[in-house]
């Protein structure tokens, strides 16, 4: 029986390792942590009893994947589909709710109901067209091309300044550009607009899901899957230098799949020059500096409205979140940055002791900053949910300089597994029809450095382990696979 060895337990490793165990390979997890799951774990980090997210919360893009459908990840796992997909608060009570009913969504934006229906219905209502253009290698044709076309038109709609003039409204700019900054890129940009269309179209197709318990589900049902198909996982085990690495013989068809940063792939001993070269000029973006919270209670929001999802957007107008993205485009942090903060508490009761609550928030920084965002989260919160300060009992600040160190494929802190614009989005790590083979025999990047890029869907390691089967003469389907 053929073996193959992935480097890496996050989303896209465990995809890749569950591929291969169900085609017939021996496979075997290294994880360098000493637990599994990458970017979906879930630990206490600040109090006892208190559950954050390491990193993922809310999973937009999990359900609607088709590895993950295939899988069966809807129903392996309790998931909360809250009624408001995101929502951003602004300064005097007001706040625009992104809500899964996109009619109810367009009635309270008021007379940027009908603009915020014409850019984003054909797109939720076409959603598998959408994924499946945004969701594998753009170097092919689409399956669905109107759609396409429909999406990279609203692409220049919000990634030119055209974006600008798009909404007459604070809200719904708000809205808009709260969703669009997830990307960590200056505004306006089209690989932004890109990945913030897909996630708005997300929200009203089938929302913004997440699973009851923490996203440490999601790992914890791929290692069971892998384990029924006969393979292992092996934490505390970090690989820096695969030349020292015993992953099998290529020969007789073992493979070694890389959910890591490309950088690894640099350790080969038979990297060619020429695709080393391309690795090196492969570029890392801004950092995440997080942290999280054990509050007393739960957060006072000026706006009720906004204590029914767990996703808000802080950052106030539209104005104001492109300055805090282009300041750290520029090298510095805002003095009101914009704050990407989840509040899972709010419909998951398993987060934190009855009667109290968890948040965590993220700010985006330059690479590798130390910064402590701390007092700039909580000033940003308390700007729209006065008394949230005096909720705090504990908190955990993990700057973006402390994260490689917890995880080395995040360099600088970049959580993306590279920066994504227009440019990368091609070239993820290197131009190419199937971008995760690379030059040495049975080596395959199996990262968020590959197409489609970050996000949990699990579909860079789909990706990885099909070229893998396929070059091996065992071309497999999903529904073969999962039949």
């Amino acid at each position: 029986m053929a073996q193959a060895t992935i480097i890496g337990s996050g989303p896209n490793g465990l995809a890749a390792a569950v591929t291969l165990a169900r085609a017939g390979y021996e496979v075997r997890v290294l994880e360098g942590a000493d637990t599994i799951g990458g970017g979906v774990r879930t630990r206490e980090s600040t109090l006892p009893g208190f559950r954050h997210d390491v990193c993922s919360a809310v999973h937009p893009a999990a359900l609607s994947s088709p590895f993950f459908q295939a899988f069966g990840l809807d129903q392996r796992l309790e998931w909360i589909r809250p009624e408001a997909s995101y929502a951003h608060p602004l300064d005097d009570g007001r706040a625009a709710i992104a809500w899964r009913d996109i009619d109810r969504t367009a009635a309270e934006l008021g007379i940027d109901g009908p603009a915020w229906i014409s850019r984003l219905r054909p797109l939720s209502s076409h959603i598998d067209g959408v994924v499946d253009f945004t969701g594998n290698q753009l170097l092919r044709i689409p399956r669905d091309p109107v759609t396409a076309v429909r999406y990279a038109i609203r692409m220049l709609d919000q990634g030119t300044p055209l974006a600008a003039v798009a909404f007459r409204t604070e809200e719904a700019a708000a809205l808009i550009s709260g969703v669009v900054a997830h990307a960590n890129s200056p505004q306006p940009s089209l690989a932004g607009a890109a990945a913030g269309l897909l996630l708005a179209a997300l929200g009203h197709a089938g929302g913004w899901p997440y699973p009851r318990g923490g996203a440490q589900r999601i790992a914890d049902a791929m290692v069971a899957d892998i384990e029924e198909h006969g393979g292992t996982i092996e934490a505390s085990t970090p690989v820096a230098d695969l030349a020292a690495l015993d992953w099998g013989d290529p020969r007789r068809g073992d493979l070694l799949l890389l959910n890591t940063s490309p950088r690894l792939a640099l350790t080969h001993p038979d990297v060619p020059a020429g695709y080393a070269r391309a690795l090196r000029s492969y570029r890392y973006g801004p950092g995440a500096a997080k942290v999280d919270f054990a509050l007393d209670g739960p957060i006072p929001w000026t706006n009720p409205d906004v204590a029914t999802t767990p996703t808000v957007h802080l950052g106030g107008t539209r104005a104001e979140v492109w300055a805090s993205e282009n300041a750290v485009a520029a090298g510095h942090v805002s003095a009101r940055p914009y704050v990407l903060a989840v509040q899972p508490s709010v419909l998951d009761e398993s987060r934190a002791p009855n009667g109290k609550a968890v948040l965590w928030g993220y700010i985006h920084v330059p690479p590798g900053s130390d910064l402590d965002p701390t007092e700039l989260i909580t000033a940003q919160v308390e700007r729209y949910a006065p008394g949230f300060r005096d909720l705090i009992l504990a908190h955990h600040a993990v700057p973006a300089s402390s994260r490689e160190a917890l995880d080395p494929n995040e360099i600088g802190g970049d959580i993306s597994g590279g920066v994504f614009d227009i440019r990368q989005a091609l070239r993820r790590p290197v131009l190419s029809p199937t971008p995760w083979r690379t030059p040495m025999r049975g080596v395959y990047l199996a990262s968020a450095s590959t197409p489609p890029g970050p996000s949990v869907n699990g579909m860079a390691g789909w990706h990885a382990a099909r070229t893998a089967l396929l070059d091996a003469g065992e071309p497999a389907t999903l529904s073969d696979l999962f039949a």
